[in-house]
């Protein structure tokens, strides 16, 4: 089968940020599928008056066009930019043409580009939802107009009407796709996997990073590796390293990362005086990177801020990397895979408006060999038992030929 996988914002390990759509590409190669990845070059590595580029990424045929993207770009730029790639992968994607159409989004107006060109092709589209648009950004008041706002619910109901089957990354995504009048039976539930081999590295690697940064050495670290955005809260970080710095100065915190509050976190460390004292910031490290910093964490972190729609079904990135590292993960959210997590015994989660108590029950914790040893075990068993990433490309390539036969078997009514 040859599927034309569209998502603006794909990224290989060699690069920072998820790589759920290159570790599923790369598995649907292996199980026999073209697949070419519609995608757009944020950095500006390619030269933009050369129009498209085409790389070959562990056999996925992937194609590039020079859209420039950043978390901290202003949220009118961004939307053009959306809107820009939308216009140009529609007509790429039409060229390329296949047997299936797969889009994951965000941004929804991915949906654009992926309807366009199943339309032109005469071929079934496939769209994956891994935020709740509108519904996020709607709460965290950037899309603050009335009339952005319905077009942006006229684009979600756009979006899946004209798919054929709609993947969601959380139950309650499923939820709430079907609130919309979607059918039950077309939405399946495809969470996020967790990379069992990237993350299984000699503790010796940890060690070693350790032993590069002298403020670190044999402390306990609690690590934060993510897009330091709107809705991530990691100001709720520099709070909790002040309150622990109190209880236990030994404790040491990183933040690794990028996004528009990268200054503003920075800022507000040194006025609570943590910063380079028990409060660490490092820029944001390819994918392949991370395996080593987590097998030097003691405890992960994953945060976030604002309205329950934000949080309640997130599917971070973090989440899945924490679990296949073998590391705990602490959670400032009682959402799906906070609860996940606490459930199972790989993790805290810590009261968002009590810095005091959650600087008590991070130090406990922490300081606790019984229980870090057991929720370490218990964070391996959930990564392997539940987010495999092999058995997960499994169930989407099951979809996706199940959508491309019953479209076959529709052609021949």
């Amino acid at each position: 089968m040859k599927i034309v996988y569209l998502h603006q914002y794909f990224v290989t390990p060699d690069m920072p940020g998820g790589t759920r759509s290159y570790e599923m590409g790369r598995r649907l190669v292996e199980a026999g599928h073209e697949v070419h990845m519609i995608t757009s070059d944020q950095s500006g590595r390619f030269d933009a008056s050369e129009g498209w580029r085409i790389t070959e990424e562990a056999g996925i045929h992937v194609h590039w066009t020079t859209v420039p993207y950043g978390n901290e770009m202003p949220y009118g730029e961004r939307i053009k930019a959306f809107f820009l790639f939308a216009w140009r992968s529609a007509r790429e994607a039409a060229r390329v043409g296949g047997d299936l159409v797969f889009a994951t989004s965000t941004p929804l107006t991915i949906a654009l580009p992926a309807v366009y060109a199943a339309k032109r092709c005469g071929i079934p589209m496939v769209f994956e939802v891994r935020d709740l648009w509108p519904a996020v950004p709607i709460a965290l008041g950037a899309l603050k107009n009335p009339l952005s706002r319905w077009l942006a619910r006229r684009l979600e109901r756009f979006a899946y009407g004209n798919a054929s089957h709609v993947v969601a990354l959380a139950p309650g995504m499923r939820d709430a796709i079907v609130e919309t009048g979607y059918p039950s039976g077309q939405v399946s539930v495809i969470p996020n996997g967790a990379d069992l081999d990237l993350f299984d590295v000699p503790p010796e690697e940890g060690k070693r990073l350790r032993s590069l940064h002298p403020w670190l050495q044999g402390r306990p670290l609690v690590l934060f590796a993510g897009t330091l955005g709107m809705a991530n809260g990691v100001d709720y970080l520099v709070r909790l390293a002040s309150a622990v710095r109190m209880l236990d100065p030994e404790i040491r915190f990183l933040v690794i990362g990028g996004g528009k509050e990268v200054e503003r976190v920075r800022g507000m460390a040194r006025e609570q005086d943590v910063l380079e004292k028990n409060f660490f910031m490092m820029n944001a490290i390819p994918k392949r990177e991370v395996p080593a910093w987590l097998s030097a964490s003691d405890l992960v972190t994953a945060l976030f801020t604002g309205p329950k729609i934000v949080w309640k079904d997130a599917v971070q990135n973090k989440f899945f990397d924490a679990m296949a590292a073998g590391r705990p993960i602490v959670n400032n959210f009682d959402g799906w895979q906070s609860r996940l997590a606490e459930e199972h015994g790989a993790g805290l989660i810590l009261p968002a408006d009590d810095i005091p108590e959650a600087a008590r029950l991070l130090t406990g914790a922490i300081r606790n060999p019984e229980w870090m040893e057991k929720a370490r075990s218990a964070a391996g068993k959930l990564a392997r038992e539940l987010f495999s990433r092999e058995r997960l490309a499994r169930e989407l390539e099951r979809v996706l030929m199940s959508v491309r036969s019953g479209h076959k078997a529709g052609d021949n009514v």
